[in-house]
């Protein structure tokens, strides 16, 4: 079948990364000896799953074999037609776990995702409005077992954030959280007015893979701006006496990344520049996606920075993705980080588009 399904291909590379991994200088270079031990896990999930479908369907075979076999249906034991069917639904949730994974086909969609969340006008109700997308997206990340790492936060005025920065390290990370990128729409009675009217809030959301060694991005440091300034920090000991946080802008783009998580300047620049080589290679992986968007005149709007899903608290309860029409009036099952069918339904309708975008670029 080629591809993701390329079972063979698949061995190959896991027997090679295996021997990586018992090599004695492995751990010589802890980045690299880290990368190897995820792509060997990752493999070896993706074989295991084929080898248990495969053996599933080997036993069922043998059960058809023995129940065509038997001259009376009470030899056929009800206990294992019971297990045999448990068997088959769970052949049948990897198959579709395999098939689903087939639409995180793009170079990237592997990668951990860098995910930037940044208030919209509206002041404190606007930024009430991130934190609460701040928590959803951190509790869909903890619920799929992924790693969330803070790199920067700007609290609100009053209350909520302005802005975050995060790294989330997992597998797929990237493929799966691409779907939230955008600008999420809230309609609820403010809990910040006193006359308790309904209010309509903005936040977006910025979603770009984090770059491996792999793929190359060419930054010209004569192009950045570089500054420095004091971390905030809870007060008292806590509070970082030294310009530690650093704000890189790219002056040729506009973009700006900044991280005040680390205690050092050096590793706040170094996950700054991470950040920043993601993000350029987010923006021109848009340019290819306006290309293949021109070659099909039909493909819904979803340009970045529109508005992709409406949540609705008040008068009703509803949220609705605009993209793909997918909706619930579980709400507060949503805000708790419940995305895996807003998710699903985007790769099911856009993931080959995403996949050509990336390929192109990738191309190039």
């Amino acid at each position: 079948m080629g591809g993701v399904f390329d079972l063979p291909l698949k061995r190959q590379e896991l027997h090679t990364l295996e021997a990586k991994a018992a090599a004695p200088d492995l751990w010589d270079d802890q980045d690299n000896a880290q990368k190897v031990l995820q792509q060997r896990a990752t493999l070896e999930e993706f074989v295991q799953r084929f080898d248990t479908i495969t053996q599933t369907v080997e036993d069922v075979e043998a059960f058809l074999e023995l129940s065509e076999a038997a001259d009376d249906e009470e030899e056929i034991d009800e206990s294992m037609l019971e297990e045999i069917d448990q068997e088959l639904i769970k052949a049948e949730s990897l198959i579709s776990k395999i098939e689903f994974q087939r639409m995180l086909g793009g170079p990237v969609d592997k990668n951990n995702a860098i995910v930037s969340i940044n208030s919209g006008a509206g002041g404190t109700e606007s930024c009430d409005w991130a934190s609460m997308l701040l928590r959803m997206i951190r509790a869909h990340c903890e619920k799929r077992g992924w790693k969330v790492v803070v790199n920067d936060l700007q609290d609100g005025d009053e209350a909520g954030i302005k802005s975050a920065t995060l790294t989330v390290e997992g597998e797929f990370a990237y493929g799966y959280l691409k779907a939230e990128a955008g600008v999420h729409r809230l309609v609820r009675i403010s809990p910040y007015d006193s006359s308790a009217r309904r209010h309509t809030s903005f936040a977006s959301v910025f979603v770009s893979p984090e770059m491996d060694d792999e793929i190359e991005i060419d930054i010209d440091e004569g192009d950045l701006r570089v500054d420095t300034y004091r971390a905030s920090g809870a007060g008292g000991q806590h509070v970082n006496k030294t310009d530690s946080a650093i704000r890189i802008t790219h002056n040729p783009t506009g973009i700006v990344v900044q991280c005040q998580n680390e205690r050092s300047q050096h590793k706040n620049r170094s996950i700054a520049m991470k950040i920043l080589r993601s993000r350029l290679y987010e923006l021109e992986m848009q340019k290819q996606q306006e290309k293949v968007d021109a070659m099909n005149a039909q493909k819904k709007n979803i340009g970045w920075g529109s508005q992709i899903r409406s949540y609705v608290l008040h008068p009703y309860q509803m949220v609705k993705d605009l993209r793909t029409n997918h909706e619930t009036s579980n709400v507060n099952a949503v805000l708790d980080g419940d995305l895996d069918a807003f998710i699903e339904a985007y790769l099911l309708e856009y993931g080959a588009a995403d996949d050509a975008a990336t390929s192109t670029l990738a191309a190039n």
